[in-house]
């Protein structure tokens, strides 16, 4: 296993940042079951604020967990395969 050097450990905490939050986690299964959703969508199957769906799945972004596309008047989202590694990931700590 390679060793973490000190220029990796920010990148590293942005990344857990990212998913460090039920609501992030929750949007994460969400869009693994059901890819390409826009916000609204999250929010309706959620069962939550849209500008709470619309502040999550930018933290998510940031952290590179989810990448957004542009579909006309919406923005869909979907994860990238580092997220789909970090769910598996968390599920082994279940």
């Amino acid at each position: 296993m390679a060793s973490l050097d000190k220029k990796s450990y920010h990148p590293l905490e942005r990344l857990v940042r990212g998913f460090a939050n039920h609501r992030r986690i929750e949007i994460l299964v969400l869009l693994e079951k059901v890819p390409e959703l826009s916000v609204i969508e999250i929010a309706e199957k959620l069962r939550i604020n849209m500008k709470t769906a619309s502040e999550h799945t930018r933290r998510l972004a940031i952290a590179g967990l989810v990448l957004k596309r542009s579909d006309n008047a919406h923005v869909r989202h979907k994860l990238t395969e580092r997220a789909a590694i970090i769910l598996k990931f968390l599920r082994t700590l279940e």
